[in-house]
């Protein structure tokens, strides 16, 4: 018998010996920078002539790996592998299927300072945020594993005289998994096993920014048991594969994260039936948001000026659930923005590889470094500059911690997805206000509130329209089960991940009777 599920424990870095073991494991990855990568399908790994080249964000005159890319017809092959494989695996029992994901999950667990090391150089992500990325892959992989055992077989039903009626989950067919690079392991591992667990064959197209990352969770399936040609990796360009992947007719369901843009163009094709098509395609969409936290008249300044910081420039604001926004109401206004603006100058920016007292490394790419800064141009004009500027490492995409102040709710700083560590502030006349403002985007994945005022925080619960409310804490850091993670509006389709109803998005109901 399993254990009950609990969240994987985080250590303390300060320590001797998770600190030394961190150390041996970036000096391990280090000497396997610049391999190369295959694809995988049907079993089969493919070498191709055209490559992904991963670039280190805090370095960017290091390659990390090489990935093969496939093309259309490698996709198209690739879904057809699956369909193959599937027929296979989705009779196996939901147990056994179970048992992958343990083992996989028992894998990380013995390599999880070496999968952490990986994201401080293809991600540039700290070592406590790499390593809560790791413990978070596990997690799904513990938690998915115990909840299909507790779907698997026959569900309770109403009993008929004369009749042995029967309900069961049943697998959809192939998946499509296309991940984000921002958590390049637990969500893509999230995903990935969520598809598998439920009896699904998957095709999974890794984020170009994150594939290293991404093939490795691949091989670690492959160690765990997990049969050839049932999890097959190709990754690629949206333009060039994605749409093949997305319309193909063999595809039944299309689990994505990533921005509105690309989730709004999956969701359009999944409603169109492709000759030769049989079914309705799903789609399964979490695409981001513009996330807040509101802190009233009556909330511990000093405690939510310790949660804006941790949830605006985390891992350099590229989570999806970051605090892009503060409204502050006017009489705490000026105390709070001082308080922040405290903090931020604190926090140390550089090479997440050379040491663990970088708070904060690079943004992904050369791409992400000009769209940020852009925007902070942007709010310069539209606000109150309150920190900006300050010097950051060469050689690599740093962004410094930027706050913008006094910015209008409808300025673009204040609606638009930034993915970076910029915040605007915006001030609110009343508690009243402030809601209007929280809930006055078109996103509503994540927001917090701060506040001592009972009736408010109740207000919250019905009337502050997210997927994840947090009161009295930071708007970042779900853990799996603990809280099931998904948005409302343009944010996606609320299937929250790591939550108990989530497998059954990838599985459809079967009633069966047999009359005696």
């Amino acid at each position: 018998m399993l254990m009950p599920y609990r969240p994987e424990p985080y250590v303390n870095f300060a320590d001797a010996d998770p600190r030394d073991q961190m150390l041996q494991a970036l000096s391990n990855v280090k000497a396997q920078l610049g391999r190369s990568y295959p694809l995988r399908i049907g079993g089969e790994k493919i070498e191709t002539s055209k490559t992904i080249k991963s670039v280190m964000p805090g370095d960017f005159n290091t390659v990390v790996g090489f990935v093969s890319k496939a093309n259309a017809d490698q996709a198209d092959q690739a879904v057809r592998k699956a369909v193959e494989a599937q027929k296979a695996w989705g009779r196996v029992a939901p147990d056994a299927r179970a048992k992958v994901l343990i083992k996989a999950a028992a894998i990380m667990k013995r390599r999880i300072y070496e999968l952490t090391a990986w994201e401080c150089f293809e991600e540039s992500k700290s070592w406590i945020e790499g390593y809560a990325d790791v413990c978070e892959a596990i997690d799904f992989l513990e938690f998915y594993g115990r909840e299909m055992i507790r779907l698997g077989g026959a569900q309770a039903v109403t009993p008929f005289p004369g009749e042995d009626n029967e309900y069961r989950y049943m697998p959809l067919g192939v998946i499509v998994v296309i991940p984000p690079w921002n958590f390049p392991l637990a969500i893509c591992t999230g995903m990935t096993s969520a598809s598998l667990v439920t009896g699904n064959a998957v095709v999974l197209k890794p984020a170009s920014t994150s594939p290293v990352v991404a093939a490795l969770m691949v091989e670690i399936f492959e160690q765990a048991g997990l049969p050839a040609g049932v999890l097959n990796f190709v990754p690629g360009s949206g333009r060039e594969i994605g749409d093949t992947l997305v319309e193909h007719p063999l595809t039944r369901c299309v689990s994505f994260t990533g921005s509105m843009e690309v989730g709004l163009g999956i969701f359009e094709k999944c409603g169109q039936v492709s000759k030769g098509q049989i079914w309705l395609k799903r789609s399964i969409l979490e695409m981001g948001g513009k996330d807040c936290i509101v802190v009233d008249e009556t909330a511990d300044v000093d405690a939510a000026a310790e949660g804006v910081v941790a949830a605006a420039f985390g891992f350099q604001g590229q989570k999806c659930s970051a605090c892009s926004r503060l409204i502050a109401h006017k009489d705490i206004y000026d105390e709070l923005l001082g308080k922040i603006s405290e903090r931020a100058k604190l926090l140390t920016v550089g090479d997440t590889t050379k040491s663990e007292n970088f708070f904060m490394g690079a943004v992904i790419d050369e791409a992400a470094h000009k769209k940020i800064n852009e925007y902070i141009e942007v709010g310069k004009k539209e606000g109150r500059p309150v920190l900006t500027g300050t010097p950051v490492p060469s050689g690599g995409y740093f962004v410094p911690p930027t706050i913008i102040a006094d910015l209008d709710r409808d300025a673009r700083l204040a609606q638009e997805e930034i993915f970076g560590p910029v915040l605007a502030v915006i001030k609110a006349k009343d508690f009243d206000d402030g809601l209007a403002i929280a809930n006055g985007t078109q996103y509503g994945l994540t927001g917090a509130l701060y506040s001592n005022d009972r009736a408010r925080l109740e207000r919250a619960r019905f009337e502050f329209h997210v997927g994840n409310l947090y009161l009295n804490r930071k708007c970042t850091g779900a853990l799996v089960d603990v809280q099931p993670f998904g948005g409302f509006n343009m944010s996606g389709t609320d299937s929250k991940a790591g939550g108990r109803d989530y497998l059954m998005l990838f599985m459809q109901g079967k009633s069966i009777t047999e009359r005696f």
